[in-house]
């Protein structure tokens, strides 16, 4: 069950016209504080990701279904099963003793998928599937909502990051 709190700031989300994936951000962010916090381990940040993705469509979260081609038949059936749950009534308590099976396994898992290291990884690699014509997009999108000191702020980012950059090649 997601925190109070996490569900607050989601529904805060919505209310402010942010996107679902902006609102599922919020359960992926807690997921990776209890990877890190030793409460449970993940396999990989994409199981980290993929879980915190779960509790938000059954929190309801209105988040689409992946797109075919891109999981598996198995990933898409179970997001719509956790979309279909986000939007029926809290109804059946969740079993035990599969609950119980859940946790023991993920206890059993490392605790580096939510490693900074792991984490920045998987972004890069998944900026790559998309492309860079996507990154700009979202990069123009991003431009429009940032201001004047945000985006002063990211163009001495950027100038830091160039420079970091060019001394490490």
């Amino acid at each position: 069950m997601p925190e109070e709190d996490v569900v607050e700031r989601a529904h805060k989300d919505e209310e402010q016209g942010k996107s679902p994936s902006t609102q599922a951000g919020e359960f992926v962010r807690e997921e990776m504080h209890h990877v890190r916090e030793g409460k449970h381990g993940a396999r990989s940040s994409q199981q980290a990701i993929a879980i915190g993705l779960s509790k938000a469509r059954r929190a309801g979260v209105k988040l689409p279904t992946p797109k075919k081609g891109g999981t598996s038949a198995r990933t898409r059936a179970q997001a719509k099963r956790d979309s279909r749950k986000g939007r029926s009534s809290r109804g059946a308590r969740p079993s035990r003793t599969r609950s119980r099976a859940v946790s023991s396994a993920l206890k059993r898992e490392g605790r580096s998928a939510a490693s900074h290291r792991s984490l920045s990884r998987q972004a890069h690699r998944t900026a790559q599937i998309r492309g860079s014509r996507s990154r700009h997009q979202s990069a123009i999108r991003a431009v429009r909502t940032k201001g004047a000191r945000g985006l002063s702020q990211a163009a001495r980012k950027a100038a830091r990051t160039r420079a970091r950059h060019k001394r490490a090649a």
